[in-house]
C-alpha cells in the first residue's frame, strides 16, 4: 500500500521550513544550473515546478529571469515558500491549460515518486500535457537498483510496486521529533523510458545523479537517483 499526495501533508506540516536544513537540499544551485542548460531555459521562459515544496528550485530559477509557477499538495510548504506564484494542487490533475509552459520539472521525489507506485505515470502525462510542443519535461526518480543494493535497516522494498517503505524521524521548527511512514516509488531506466513514451515524450537524456551532483553520466548502480529529460 502506498500513499497519495495528500497523505504527505502531515509530514510537510510538521517539517515546514526545517525541510531546507536537510543535506539533500543543499545542492539546489548546481541542480538548477544543470537543468537550465539541459532544458535550454532562458529569461522569460515559463516553467512549471511540480511538487515544488517550499520552492527552493523555483526561487533560483526566478532569480535567473525564468517565470515559474510552483505547485504542491502541501499548503504548509507553500506558505513557507514566501512570495511567488504558488498553486495548491495534485500532480496527477494539473489545473493548467494544455501547452501553458515551456518546460515542467519535478525534482527530489516531489510530485513524481510519492504516489505509491501506480499513479506516477499519470503525473508524468499531466506534466507533458501542460508543456507546449517542443518544450521539455525533467523528473528525478529514485533508483530501484540503489534502493535494493543499499536497503537501510528497517526499510522494506515492495518488489511488485517498486516502492521503498521507511519510518523516518522528522524534526520541526521547535526541535520536536516525530516519526512518519514514507513510501518512495523507485524506478529502472527502462521503466522511465516506457513511461515517458506513453506520456508522449521523446527521451533526450536519462542519467544517474545524486542531489547536488547532476551530470550526464550513464545509468549505473551507484547513484541514488535517475534524471529523465524528455521533449514533448
Amino acid at each position: 500500500m502506498g500513499v497519495t499526495g495528500r497523505e504527505f501533508e502531515p509530514l510537510a506540516a510538521h517539517a515546514r521550513s526545517t525541510y531546507l536544513r536537510y543535506s539533500f537540499t543543499k545542492g539546489t544551485e548546481q541542480e538548477v544550473r544543470f537543468l537550465t542548460e539541459a532544458l535550454a531555459l532562458g529569461p522569460g521562459d515559463r516553467v512549471l515546478d511540480v511538487g515544488c515544496g517550499p520552492g527552493r528550485h523555483s526561487r533560483v530559477l526566478v532569480a535567473a529571469g525564468v517565470e515559474v509557477v510552483g505547485l504542491d499538495i502541501s499548503l504548509e510548504f507553500l506558505r513557507s515558500a514566501g512570495p511567488g506564484r504558488w498553486v495548491r494542487g495534485d500532480a496527477r490533475h494539473l489545473p493548467f491549460a494544455a501547452g501553458s509552459f515551456d518546460a515542467a520539472i519535478s525534482l527530489c521525489q516531489g510530485g513524481f515518486g510519492l504516489l505509491g507506485g501506480f499513479d506516477d505515470a499519470d503525473a508524468l502525462a499531466a506534466m507533458a500535457g501542460a508543456v507546449r510542443a517542443g518544450g521539455k519535461v525533467a523528473v528525478s526518480a529514485f533508483s530501484s537498483y540503489f534502493a535494493v543494493r543499499h536497503l537501510e535497516p528497517g526499510d522494506t522494498f515492495d518488489a511488485v510496486a517498486g516502492v521503498n517503505h521507511e519510518r523516518a524521524v522528522v524534526r520541526d521548527e521547535a526541535g520536536v521529533d516525530a516519526e512518519f511512514d514514507l513510501w518512495t516509488t523507485c524506478f529502472t531506466p527502462r521503466e522511465l523510458r516506457l513511461m515517458a513514451a506513453a506520456a508522449g515524450l521523446e527521451t533526450e537524456g536519462l542519467w544517474s545523479v545524486n542531489p547536488g551532483d547532476y551530470a550526464r553520466r550513464p545509468p549505473d548502480l551507484d547513484h541514488a537517483e535517475f534524471l529523465l529529460v524528455g521533449r514533448v
